[in-house]
């Protein structure tokens, strides 16, 4: 590591950038409401910003504070949260909401050490909100941000591994300026996010280029250095699309776990007839459709999709955590992406052609069954 040579400061420099050429209409910027900086901070993990600013709004209209928050079912939250993806997040969220309703009153710590303590806040998070709504001196080490000191000083090697997170802290902390702390990390994100990007970086338009260790010696591509390849698990699942006609068969899974509290198609170890007949069913068809392929973070899932059609008495049917969804319900439902992805795949993804797929599975007008 090392310190600029330049006769004016790493932060001087990106905080003048930062007034001129950084972000300064995002909807939760301008607040110093810790429940919105912290909403933002959470969606913003591993998500666009883009992407983000539609859910934010929704998301505020639905639970406009913490404890609206913390008094909806964690049902509720999954749905306000479907589409976007990594619903741990979500889970973490509500939890969070729920603690500081009643370890703090409703209201968020000022101290970083115990922001950071809190469901899903993690020391970088903790930073973010101290800065944005109270003011606080602290760094902050997001990937953009990892990014940006990575390249400025020419650290290799994976940025999250222990022995360089640790070094990138060190230099992160050592960077902080005495005052102007707001301009200065939202000018870390927005260099990251606009300039020092993961891909074709605009180095030409950057405040730091002028003693920066990758451009200098040609190494933009190389820092940071890429996360280690490695060969992950595969799983199959065998799972069930189940219509009586009108609408799906879900289950709601398991609060801990894959996909934990969202609603997903039934697994199943046995066939489509083992199935409905244990169930009560009458089935009438039973279709296998094209695999579908999914790779997680440390696994791949192979999902083997089957599409039943199932007696219409069956929406009288169900067991606990059962829920029969319309077209319209599964358009807003708290769905994992994979699995909506195969309902698409299969054709039972909105009215029109749920609407097809029922007319081609109904029985035929003489009462055979299929």
């Amino acid at each position: 590591m090392r310190a600029p040579t330049a006769p004016d400061s790493f932060a001087s420099r990106l905080i003048r950038w930062q007034e001129e050429h950084g972000r300064h209409d995002l909807p939760w910027q301008g607040t110093r409401d810790a429940y919105r900086i912290w909403l933002s901070e959470i969606m913003l993990q591993q998500t666009r910003v883009v992407t983000v600013i539609p859910y934010y709004r929704r998301f505020l209209a639905r639970f406009p504070d913490v404890g609206a928050l913390a008094a909806a079912p964690l049902e509720a939250v999954l749905e306000a949260w479907a589409g976007l993806g990594y619903y741990a997040r979500a889970r973490h969220l509500h939890h969070c909401a729920r603690e500081i309703t009643a370890r703090h009153a409703g209201n968020f710590p000022r101290e970083i050490s115990q922001l950071a303590g809190l469901p899903g806040i993690g020391r970088s998070t903790a930073a973010a909100i101290g800065v944005f709504a109270f003011g606080s001196r602290a760094a902050i080490l997001d990937g953009n941000v990892k990014r940006v000191l990575a390249r400025h000083s020419g650290i290799a090697g994976f940025p999250g591994s222990a022995p360089v997170e640790k070094k990138l802290w060190q230099l992160a902390e050592s960077l902080l300026p005495a005052a102007r702390l707001e301009a200065y990390t939202q000018g870390l994100m927005d260099l990251g996010a606009i300039v020092c990007t993961r891909a074709d970086p605009v180095c030409g338009a950057c405040p730091l280029q002028v003693d920066c260790a990758a451009w200098r010696d040609g190494r933009q591509t190389e820092l940071p250095a890429a996360r280690p390849s490695r060969t992950r698990p595969e799983r199959v699942s065998k799972v069930l699309v189940l219509t009586d006609g009108c609408r799906v068969l879900f289950e709601r899974r398991p609060p801990a776990g894959i996909w934990g509290g969202l609603l997903a198609l039934p697994e199943i170890s046995e066939d489509a007839a083992a199935f409905a007949r244990r169930h009560g069913f009458q089935l009438l068809r039973a279709q296998e459709r094209p695999a579908m392929r999914h790779a997680f973070t440390h696994f791949r899932l192979t999902l083997l999709p089957c599409l039943c059609e199932v007696d219409g008495s069956a929406r009288q049917a169900g067991e606990p955590g059962w829920e029969w969804l319309t077209p319209d319900e599964i358009a807003t439902a708290a769905l994992p992406a994979p699995i909506r992805r195969l309902l698409r795949q299969v054709g039972w993804h909105d009215p029109e052609s749920f609407a097809k797929q029922a007319t081609s599975l109904a029985p035929a007008s003489s009462g055979e069954k299929r």
